[in-house]
C-alpha cells in the first residue's frame, strides 16, 4: 500500500468517526495544507484543525476516490463527495487532492473542489 492508499482510507475513517487522529498521524510534523480559501494551515496542529473544521461542516459527509496514484512523491486523487452540510442541505462535489510524500508521510496537502456545492439556494 502506498501513502495515498493510506491516507484515503484514514480520511474515511475519520468522515465516519469524526476523529482525525489516525489522519493526522500521517502527516509530517513540518506539512502545509491548502484549500480554495487564501489560508494556510501548517504543522500537525494546523492538519488536526484543518481536518475537524472540515469535518465540522457537515453533518455527514463520505469521499469516494474513483482514481488514485502515487509515483515519485506524489500522490494524486480524483474524488466525489456526498453528504449533508450543517443545517440539512444536501450535497455532492467532485474535486481532486494532491499529496507531497517524503518518508511515507505527507509533506503537502492541497485540494480543489466545486465550492459552488456549498452555496445553500435562497428560500423562495
Amino acid at each position: 500500500m502506498t501513502t495515498t492508499d493510506d491516507f484515503m482510507q484514514a480520511l474515511q475513517q475519520a468522515e465516519q468517526s469524526g476523529d482525525v487522529e489516525a489522519l493526522v498521524a500521517l502527516h509530517a510534523e513540518d506539512v502545509t495544507l491548502r484549500n480554495l480559501t487564501a489560508q494556510t494551515w501548517e504543522g500537525k496542529d494546523g492538519a488536526r484543525t484543518f481536518w475537524q473544521a472540515y469535518l465540522h461542516n457537515f453533518e455527514r459527509i463520505r469521499s469516494e476516490f474513483t482514481r488514485a496514484q502515487e509515483s515519485d512523491g506524489l500522490g494524486v486523487m480524483e474524488w466525489e463527495a456526498t453528504g449533508q452540510l450543517k443545517g440539512g442541505h444536501e450535497l455532492a462535489y467532485r474535486g481532486v487532492s494532491l499529496i507531497d510524500v517524503e518518508g511515507g508521510l505527507v509533506k503537502a496537502f492541497r485540494t480543489y473542489y466545486d465550492s459552488a456545492a456549498f452555496v445553500t439556494p435562497a428560500a423562495q
